[in-house]
């Protein structure tokens, strides 16, 4: 399928299967090195079917070829969805084509990856800490390492691990005042494709 314009195909159930065609994107190079992974940004009305304008787990397929993956917040109230090279290759797709995808949010929230970094700020925490989140749900732990891996600044990273640990410590199930889909901070953004500028 070819350059045909993202859209989508019915108008989904709010948190139920959604169908639409979207673009597969190549992210812009940075320091001159071309990313081996594409992007496809979900069309308006697909991501409006979606139950939150944060981060959404899903399984779904594109051109019929499965997948499991986190739709990223792009900032302006949609989604996007990193698409590995494996997933383009089986779903015989190019950078270009306009693909089919068929998705369901996922009715359990699978435990979120935490990073090395994070993972060690826990371990370093204390015994109430790691307590804590234990005892928080799979969300809110996946809240808790999206907001600590949203900045693009080492040092504002290393003060949100420090600052998430001392939440913890203090009782907090979530991170405080965290714009999850990025619309009011500015934080969070899809990535830019080739020939693409900021707006």
């Amino acid at each position: 399928m070819k350059n045909q314009s993202t859209r989508a195909s019915r108008r989904p159930r709010k948190g139920g299967a959604i169908t639409c065609v979207a673009v597969l994107r190549v992210p812009r190079a940075e320091a001159g090195k071309r990313p081996t992974w594409a992007f496809l940004v979900l069309p308006a009305e697909a991501s409006a079917g979606l139950p939150s304008r944060g981060q959404v787990s899903a399984s779904g397929t594109v051109n019929g070829a499965k997948f499991r993956a986190t739709l990223e917040p792009d900032g302006r109230g949609g989604h996007w969805m990193k698409v590995s090279r494996v997933l383009r290759l089986r779903a015989g797709a190019e950078p270009g084509d306009s693909v089919r995808v068929e998705l369901t949010p996922a009715s359990d929230e699978p435990e979120p990856r935490v990073p090395a970094d994070f993972r060690r700020a826990l371990a370093a925490a204390g015994a109430r800490v790691q307590a804590a989140w234990r005892g928080i749900t799979p969300a809110a732990r996946r809240d808790f390492v999206h907001w600590v891996t949203s900045p693009k600044r080492a040092d504002t990273r290393a003060t949100r691990i420090e600052v998430a640990c001392d939440m913890l410590a203090n009782g907090k199930r979530r991170p405080c005042c965290f714009d999850r889909s990025g619309m009011y901070s500015g934080s969070i953004s899809c990535p830019l494709a080739e020939g693409e500028g900021r707006s």
